[in-house]
This record gives C-alpha cells, sequence and structure tokens, in this order.
C-alpha cells in the first residue's frame, strides 16, 4: 500500500508496507482515528522518518509508546512541539543533558533539531487512544519498528543504539555488535531515575565520541 513517508524509507521498507500485518494494522489505526481522539495527528504519525531519512541515520533512540495527552504526541519519542510544556522523562534527559556535557536547560522539549542530524526518534508504537497508554500496542506497530531495526543494523554501519529501560533493552538482539555501538541505561521516567538508573550514564557525551571515532561529525544535542 502506498504511505506517506519520506522516499528514502519508502524505498527501503517496501516490503513491509506490502506485508498482510501491515494492511491490517493500517486498517486498525484507521478505526482508531475516526472512531476516538487518538495521537499524534495522522499527518505526524512517521514524522520521525520524515526528518531523519534512512541514509542520514546515526542514532537511533527508541521509545514505548506516544504520549497520549492533548497536544503532546508529535511522531518524535519523548519530544513535544514548541510551547508544551516538559513531560517528566523528558525534563530527566535534559538534567542530564546539562550534568553530561554543560547544555543549559532548554525551553523548547521540540527535539526537531535532534532528528535533522541523524537521530531517529523512534518509538516502538506509533499511535495512541487519548489517556489510554499502550491502547495500540500488540496491533502490529512493534512487528514494523523490529523491522525498522534490523533494516538499519543491516544496512547502515557505526549507528547509536540508545535502550534506556527495559522495554528497550529488549531490543538489543536485533542489533548487530560490534558493527553497532549499543549504549544501555535505565530509564529516564522518574520512577528509574529516581532510584538511580538514569542520572550519570553520559550517553550523550559517549554517543559523541563514538561518532567522532568513526570519522562522523558529532550531534549537536
Amino acid at each position: 500500500m502506498k504511505v506517506k513517508i519520506h522516499s528514502s524509507w519508502e524505498k527501503v521498507l517496501e516490503p513491509e508496507f506490502e506485508s498482510s500485518y501491515f494492511l491490517n494494522l493500517i486498517q486498525f489505526v484507521k478505526k482508531a482515528y475516526q472512531s476516538n481522539t487518538c495521537y499524534p495527528s495522522g499527518k505526524d504519525i512517521f514524522n520521525c522518518f520524515n526528518l531523519c531519512p534512512f541514509d542520514s541515520v546515526r542514532v537511533v533512540l527508541l521509545g514505548q509508546d506516544p504520549y497520549h495527552g492533548l497536544g503532546q504526541a508529535h511522531g518524535l519519542c519523548f519530544s513535544v512541539p514548541e510551547g508544551i510544556a516538559h513531560p517528566p522523562s523528558l525534563v530527566n534527559i535534559f538534567k542530564e543533558l546539562e550534568q553530561d556535557i554543560g547544555k543549559p536547560y532548554p525551553t523548547s522539549g521540540n527535539l526537531n533539531q535532534w532528528a535533522s542530524q541523524g537521530i531517529l526518534l523512534l518509538n516502538a508504537t506509533l499511535t495512541v487512544t487519548a489517556h489510554q497508554a499502550g491502547s495500540h500496542q500488540n496491533k502490529g506497530w512493534e512487528h514494523f519498528t523490529d523491522a525498522v531495526i534490523r533494516l538499519i543494523s543491516k544496512e547502515l554501519e557505526g549507528v547509536v543504539f540508545l535502550l534506556w529501560g527495559g522495554f528497550a533493552k529488549k531490543k538489543k538482539g536485533l542489533i548487530t555488535e560490534p558493527k553497532h555501538k549499543i549504549l544501555t541505561s535505565g530509564h529516564p521516567s522518574p520512577l528509574s531515575a529516581n532510584r538511580g538508573y538514569w542520572f550519570g550514564n553520559q550517553h550523550f557525551s559517549k554517543t559523541n565520541k563514538y561518532l567522532e571515532d568513526q570519522g562522523k561529525t558529532p550531534i549537536v544535542w
């Protein structure tokens, strides 16, 4: 089927788009959006792919589910649009960024700038019903995003995978090492961070060191 997604992804993901599970998934998503308020808006479902072409991917940051509150989700994991209050996990990401590389805490929670530098901000599930966390899990999205991870691992070289929390860590088996770099940590959510599983992981400086060692341009976080 025809999916509105950046041409670089359309080409490499065509087998997924033509598969029966994906056609069933799209039918589910269409019905969900027709009968309920769902996030992100339809035009933003594949936003992480449209802002980060396949050949540009240098870092993959894996989230789990889109934000399910009004105005928060816009197709990039952990990110919120301009003017939206920072959710707790994003607050802790920015705090660690400040501790790690000295970047002052930003006013905007919009991570478009990360995406445009080759960071694929990928949620495992790309849609959600308003105020119902996890409501679109196990409908086919995970099958699709696992295929994306496998594809990046197979076709690209020297990508940094940031796996934060138990769910993300389970994806390690989809990634080939040492062809790529995997950095794992507890989740930035307060539940995990306040128990000492998040702060001090230095993933931002470690990512840039690895990229520089590969002869690549570091990320301007």
